[in-house]
């Protein structure tokens, strides 16, 4: 499964000083894809996968002294749009 991952930075110093230290420290079934921060350095948005949610856990529990995760199971635009039979143009409603 793909999953967006939401940090919420609480002390953006110990985070750099324990990633350079550590990494990332993942699970072996979780893969980083990409990440990107908010302008302001507040905020992380990673793009993983990992078999389920659970598989996340692990990791979260070795970071989440340092920040606040929102963790959000997502597809790619095409492969959602995939599943619906077609999309009623008129009212803008989908239709299954």
């Amino acid at each position: 499964m793909l999953f967006m991952v939401t940090e919420k930075f609480l002390d953006t110093a110990a985070i750099r000083k324990r990633f350079l230290e550590k990494v990332r420290m993942m699970p072996h079934d979780v893969r980083f894809v990409e990440s990107f921060i908010a302008l302001d350095g507040a905020t992380c948005y990673q793009l993983m996968t990992a078999p389920d949610e659970k598989a996340l856990q692990p990791w979260i529990a070795k970071w989440s002294d340092l920040m606040e995760f929102e963790i959000t199971a997502v597809l790619p635009s095409a492969e959602f749009w995939q599943k619906f039979e077609k999309i009623d143009a008129n009212s803008r409603t989908i239709q299954i």
